[in-house]
């Protein structure tokens, strides 16, 4: 009560209490006659008090002087006692009524707090819609300096009755595509629709030469899932017919027959036009059925042709089918390991032997007799051959010129040199060999051979860098495969040069040639499969026809609403120096934007370039560039230069994105597993991050998300897909949620500043084929064991960026879950580990270069997430069997080191107090 006196000393509260009184009233905001009022009753309030102390102490005093006390006394004592009680009453009224204000006033004061949010919300709202006005004003004006927008065109088919009178051929043997072939039935929007025979007895014409089992499932697998296969054969582009195996021990047909069953065909229409006629055939010998046969305009597509029968660009030479299923030698796999998940190792560069050639001199027979002046050429040769052997600018030579006792599993013409021995005693040899002889006819009437093609493709794949002799051969594919860059030509007249070029070339060169060759072979020549994908696509690429897009993930999407938490931003959450975004609505992407360049201009490096032609990609990470000029010259579409292009310090650099490409944003895709806090923490940090487009979050938990999730509002789409099952190749799937070409791999758990994936971000857009990000790992050798190990120790070099947080183009999502070899995928679900070693494998392999690592930043994790199982020793015993285990899937080690990290321009660097860096802490 505050009437009562202070305590042991009997003491009332002193003018200072009833000052901080005064002072509370004042915030009250009280009139000043209840201030007043209440000064006086506190002020009386202190003299009565000092009165009856007084009075009392007085009291005391009489008594103990024996005094007796006077009526007087205790009348007026008792008028004290009596104003102290009305003016307590009277203080405790004013205290109650002073609580209720209190009561009032904070209830204001959260209706203030309250209101002052909705006004932040609000001018935030408002901020966003003038981006975007502008955003859309910018789009207006980029319309308006272009000449003509086009629509995707439409896709125009034919009709039975759609063709073109052709302009009669010189001659039936010089049949061109621009005088045999109907484009009218072949629009570049079709998507190149073929119709293919059918291949049983009881459909459609019964095949003179009939087609082996083994082969016939073979086709059907393969047009099974073709997407520009059609049953309707009126709107077809293309026909396909195939022809067997002849069952006469010389292989021939008569001609009568097989022009008579050519023409039967339903389609044929009198002369063949758009049909592909396929000489597919298990036998191994050049049995060249369609020899003297009137094919009219149809394209002949097999792996024999003679001088005089092949019509160049129109015809098609195709590897032979007894080179397609190759497996490496025993002593190439491990124990218990499939042998056709190891490649051959593609190092060292130098084998045991620098050159080795197999094969059976020409039957003089067949050429002529010994006074043939083919048979006396091949002879000379035969000499020079066997002198390459003392040649010691070749080192170790391997040359067997003949074949005793051995009987090769195949056959080429007589006058060819004829293989050795059986095809993997073969691999077993061009597996010790840096280059292998491929000779051709010294008549050069033998453009192309089985037996060329099996020699061809079994030095591919083993990588011995192929050194044909003699200039008549025609490659497989030669329309648009560089063979120069896989293959060593060399004419047959100067084979005395040979060993001075060969062993002049560099070690880098070799590996260059066999790496190629490689990639050539599993894409063009490894399977039965990828032959008659390979024809596909030549025909279609000479219609210049885009390839059908590639496939991406169809996701089940997890329904879900976000809720605005409404918090204050944490410490660590590094907002940074960054204020509001540039002025940019959501972007995607451009998606398609190169369809018909891909057949045009970029055809020999779609060809001869990791994947191949077979599929139309969004978008890649080798997209040009154009010049500086273009962002105000002409083509400035999309373009966000800094300061409109007089650059700038740090304000002017974190209005605009800038760059040598144009503005574009970044989606995360995140990864999670049973760990619902974690994620939630991991999405409240990327609000307000400028350039995010999307989050997706890849749920690979077995249970769905709980309904009662409470979802962050980040301020943008947060997109939560289900795949079909819980594996961390998960992480790498195209979703086709993802609509931007930068994709930023982040661990639920990663901790990062917005302006560190900034910086990184700004970095990728300029190296958008590697990948970009803050994790630094590298590979090493250790001596003792022969081996490669996975390091994590801070080190000079790295040679691998983790992909918990790191950047990296859509392009290599398509390209790890199409074309990763499969058994990497396997020992990733077996270890539920490495996934991110493999992407870097796969990235450095097709890229020739290392990543690049961002910043100084040495850890990115939660200190307060749970204990990850990175941690474990478990964990790095299991990589390094990853990393070893990988690099034997692609024959050597794709990995390549760097001493390059990125940090920001002006870090460390003194400004003036009126400037501003572009990063303040990078």
């Amino acid at each position: 009560m505050i009437g009562v006196t202070n305590g042991a000393a009997n003491r009332p509260y002193s003018v200072s209490y009833f000052y901080h009184i005064a002072r509370c009233i004042l915030r009250t905001k009280v009139s000043k006659l209840v201030i007043g009022i209440l000064l006086i009753l506190g002020l009386g309030h202190s003299v009565i008090n000092y009165l009856l102390y007084t009075h009392d102490h007085h009291s005391d005093n009489i008594r103990d002087d024996g005094q007796d006390i006077t009526l007087r006394n205790i009348k007026h004592v008792d008028e004290l006692h009596r104003i102290k009680r009305s003016i307590t009453a009277e203080l405790r009224e004013l205290e109650s009524k002073r609580n209720n204000l209190q009561g009032e006033i904070t209830d204001f004061q959260s209706q203030s707090d309250s209101y002052e949010r909705e006004a932040k919300k609000a001018l935030a709202d408002l901020n966003s819609l003038k981006r975007q006005i502008l955003q859309r004003k910018n789009e207006i004006l980029e319309l308006q300096s272009q000449n003509s927008i086009l629509p995707p065109p439409l896709r125009l088919l034919p009709s039975s009755e759609d063709n073109i009178d052709l302009t009669p051929p010189k001659s039936s043997s010089r049949c061109r595509m621009t005088d045999c072939f109907d484009y009218s039935r072949c629009s570049i929007t079709s998507r190149f629709p073929i119709y293919v025979y059918p291949l049983s007895y009881t459909n459609g014409p019964k095949p003179v030469v009939p087609l082996h089992q083994s082969i016939v499932d073979v086709v059907q697998t393969v047009f099974e899932d073709n997407g520009h296969v059609t049953d309707d054969p009126t709107i077809a582009c293309l026909y396909i017919a195939f022809v067997g195996e002849a069952e006469s021990d010389d292989g021939a047909v008569e001609e009568d027959v097989m022009e008579n069953w050519l023409f039967s065909l339903p389609h044929w229409r009198g002369d063949g036009r758009n049909h592909v006629i396929v000489h597919l055939s298990k036998q191994t010998d050049d049995r060249n059925i369609l020899l003297g046969a009137n094919t009219g305009r149809a394209m002949v597509a097999q792996s024999a042709f003679l001088r005089d029968q092949f019509r160049a660009g129109f015809d098609l030479v195709l590897p032979s089918l007894s080179s397609t299923y190759l497996t490496a030698p025993d002593i190439f796999s491990e124990e218990g390991s499939d042998p056709a998940s190891v490649s051959i190792p593609q190092v060292p560069v130098l084998r045991e032997y620098f050159l080795s050639f197999q094969g059976d001199r020409p039957s003089s027979e067949g050429a002529g007799g010994d006074d043939d002046d083919t048979n006396r050429g091949d002879s000379r040769f035969f000499d020079k051959l066997v002198e390459m052997k003392t040649d010691k600018r070749l080192g170790n030579v391997m040359l067997q010129t003949s074949c005793p006792g051995e009987k090769s599993d195949v056959s080429g013409y007589k006058t060819e040199w004829q293989l050795c021995g059986t095809s993997r005693s073969r691999v077993e040899l061009l597996s010790k060999s840096t280059f292998s002889l491929i000779v051709s006819d010294e008549s050069g009437e033998i453009i192309s051979s089985s037996a060329l093609m099996t020699r061809l493709a079994e030095s591919l794949y083993s990588g011995a860098v192929p050194v044909v002799l003699g200039s008549d051969v025609r490659l497989p594919y030669a329309e648009f495969v560089d063979w120069s860059k896989a293959v060593v030509t060399w004419p047959r007249a100067r084979v005395t040069e040979l060993p001075l070029v060969l062993s002049a070339f560099p070690h880098a060169d070799i590996f260059a040639l066999r790496s190629q060759g490689r990639f050539l072979y599993d894409a063009y020549f490894s399977t039965p499969g990828s032959v008659l994908d390979t024809m596909l696509a030549l025909v279609r690429t000479r219609l210049k026809i885009p390839p059908l897009p590639v496939t991406v993930e169809n996701s089940n999407i997890v329904a879900h609403r976000s809720y605005d938490f409404l918090r204050e931003s944490a410490p660590g959450d590094a907002q940074s120096e960054f204020g509001l975004p540039p002025p940019e609505g959501k972007i995607d992407s451009a998606k398609f934007a190169r369809n018909f360049t891909t057949v045009t201009t970029d055809v020999t490096d779609l060809w001869n370039r990791f994947p191949g032609p077979f599929r139309l990609y969004p978008s890649t990470p080798f997209e040009k560039i154009l010049p500086s000029d273009a962002k105000f010259v002409g083509s400035s579409a999309g373009f966000r230069p800094i300061g409109e292009g007089r650059g700038g310090m740090g304000e002017e650099f974190q209005k605009a994105l800038g760059g040598n490409v144009a503005s574009e944003q970044f989606t995360i895709t995140m990864l999670t597993y049973e760990r619902d806090d974690v994620l939630i923490q991991g999405l409240q940090r990327l609000k307000g991050l400028p350039f995010l487009n999307k989050v997706v979050v890849v749920w690979n938990s077995p249970k769905p998300p709980d309904d009662d999730l409470q979802w962050p509002d980040i301020g943008v789409e947060v997109t939560v897909v289900r795949p079909k099952k819980n594996s961390l190749n998960n992480r790498f799937l195209p979703y086709n949620e993802i609509e931007t070409d930068a994709v930023l791999s982040l661990d639920d758990d990663a901790h990062l500043r917005h302006d560190e994936i900034l910086f990184s971000f700004r970095v990728w857009r300029e190296q958008r084929d590697r990948i970009v990000g803050f994790p630094g790992r590298f590979h090493s050798w250790d001596i003792s064991k022969n081996k490669w190990e996975y390091n994590s120790d801070y080190c000079c070099e790295l040679s691998m960026v983790l992909t918990g947080a790191a950047f990296f183009h859509k392009y290599y999502m398509y390209l790890y879950t199409n074309w990763m070899p499969q058994p990497i995928k396997d020992k990733i679900d077996e270890y539920m580990n490495c996934e991110d070693i493999a992407m870097n494998l796969l990235v450095s392999h097709i890229t020739r270069a290392p990543p690049v690592k961002v910043t100084s930043r040495w850890t990115f994790r939660c200190t307060s997430c749970p204990e990850a199982l990175s941690n474990s020793d478990h964990h790095y015993k299991e990589r390094n069997r990853c990393i070893n285990h990988f690099s034997k899937i692609f024959g050597y080690m794709p990995l390549l080191s760097t001493q390059f990290r990125a940090d920001s321009i002006l870090f460390k660097t003194r400004l003036p107090s009126n400037k501003q860096k572009c990063f303040k802490y990078i």
